[in-house]
């Protein structure tokens, strides 16, 4: 009897053994194998972790009809950089690093985090494989990776703008935005020039509104003295463009502004090299490039789109991922969406724009994976507050066709084109607050306010 006591109590251990080596297997086949492939199958891949990106993916999420890991975010950027605080740094308002937060820390843990590049998109069996040769499936792609300062259409930019010694600088990088204030400070007299180029750029009032600063600053050391001839410093804006602005009511002011403040427009310059402290410039329709001297550069790079992108099927002849104008959906591939500035939206690039169109994408491609035709409208609607001195700022908001369509005179009556304290202030602390308490996380539609 004792025997057989012993008996049974050895079998039950060699099943309790046997069976806790099956659930180690079952365990470990459970967690590897299944998770690492629905890992790679999602609902909704959002590639581009800025400000498009991250408005996009946390709006989705908080829609409330998504598990964890079906919206994925794919970005290989280590930082998130909120870029229109540039323009602050380069006038001596903010730091950079105060304007930037690892990108990681701003996903929502129920996102799929992928910190890789994308290699190739695959839009005909709804896939894009990675730059570490991984392979994402999915049922809906959004396409928001931004586009890249290009220093090269420049000859010898690139050389000069790295040189920390050089009088040449820029707003449009995070590794120079801190060098222009210092060479503001340090220019006591000669020829500050301002350049805005021909073609893309982000945030097309960013040029001038490092220069109305400068100009300011300048003036209240008794530098800068308009027009006089015993003015220590001379300024001088070349750009691209043959106006002060693409809007014509924001235009007409700034070019009284430009002409009262006596600052030298340079119309259809566009700046092609940068030679020692010479300013080269090609002109429209054939005519002789133009030369200048200077002692102080700032330089608004053209921007491209990226080369991931642009030789992709998704892109349009110029590069920009080809959707409609009104609903942001690929023209051809329509489980396909794109916004912000790798869109070919015909719209300033600026966050601005994306807080209108980021509600409006979500809200149809929601539409489309419930079997519904798109029916949310983007109108254009972008806005660029521009600074034009120390303490106030011209609130430009515009739709398609350049026409304006201003918050605050709609409320209020106010006209936005005459420069106010009020407006540096949302410019200067209400902007940057609201972006990354609440638009990174998906709570904030611009002229709409907060999303529920």
């Amino acid at each position: 009897m004792y025997r057989n006591q012993i008996s049974r109590t050895a079998a039950s251990a060699v099943r309790s053994v046997a069976n806790s080596q099956k659930a180690e297997i079952l365990r470990g086949m459970a967690t590897v194998s299944p998770v690492s492939s629905v890992n790679r199958n999602h609902k909704v891949v959002v590639v581009g972790g800025g400000a498009a990106g991250l408005s996009v993916s946390h709006q989705l999420l908080r829609k409330g009809k998504f598990a964890e890991n079906d919206i994925a975010v794919v970005d290989p950027a280590t930082w998130h950089n909120y870029q229109p605080g540039w323009t602050l740094v380069g006038g001596g308002l903010k730091t950079k690093e105060e304007l930037r937060e690892p990108l990681e820390s701003l996903i929502d843990s129920k996102l799929k985090f992928y910190g890789n590049g994308v290699e190739t998109f695959s839009p005909d069996d709804n896939s894009i494989t990675l730059s570490n040769g991984d392979k994402i499936n999915y049922e809906h792609l959004v396409v928001v990776p931004g586009i890249k300062v290009d220093y090269e259409t420049v000859k010898g930019l690139p050389e000069i703008i790295a040189d920390p010694e050089s009088p040449v600088s820029s707003i449009y990088d995070y590794r120079y935005c801190d060098k222009v204030f210092p060479q503001i400070q340090k220019l006591k007299s000669g020829t500050a020039i301002f350049t805005q180029p021909a073609g893309v750029v982000k945030c097309a009032g960013a040029p001038q509104k490092i220069m109305w600063l400068a100009l300011d600053h300048w003036k209240n050391a008794g530098l800068y003295k308009g027009n006089a001839a015993d003015s220590p410093i001379k300024i001088s804006f070349a750009t691209g463009l043959p106006t002060m602005f693409g809007v014509p009511k924001y235009s007409a002011k700034l070019e009284e502004m430009r002409v009262e403040r006596g600052v030298e427009g340079l119309f259809e310059h566009d700046l092609v090299e940068v030679e020692g402290n010479t300013a080269i410039f090609a002109r429209p329709g054939g005519q002789e490039q133009v030369k200048r001297k200077f002692d102080f550069l700032h330089v608004a790079p053209k921007n491209r789109p990226h080369t991931f992108v642009k030789n992709s099927p998704l892109s349009n002849e110029a590069g920009f991922v080809d959707v409609s104008e009104s609903s942001t959906q690929h023209k051809k591939y329509k489980n396909v969406w794109s916004i912000g500035d790798a869109s070919s939206l015909p719209t300033s690039k600026t966050v601005a724009a994306i807080t209108s169109q980021a509600p409006v994408m979500v809200s149809n491609l929601m539409s489309s994976l419930e079997g519904k035709e798109p029916e949310a409208v983007y109108d254009g609607y972008t806005s660029c507050p521009l600074l034009t001195e120390y303490g106030k700022v011209l609130l430009a908001e515009f739709k398609y066709g350049g026409e304006p369509k201003e918050t605050f005179n709609s409320w209020f009556g106010i006209d936005q084109a005459v420069p106010r304290r009020a407006f540096y202030h949302l410019k200067k602390d209400f902007f940057p607050w609201v972006y990354g308490k609440y638009m990174v996380k998906g709570k904030w539609g611009g002229p709409k306010g907060w999303i529920n």
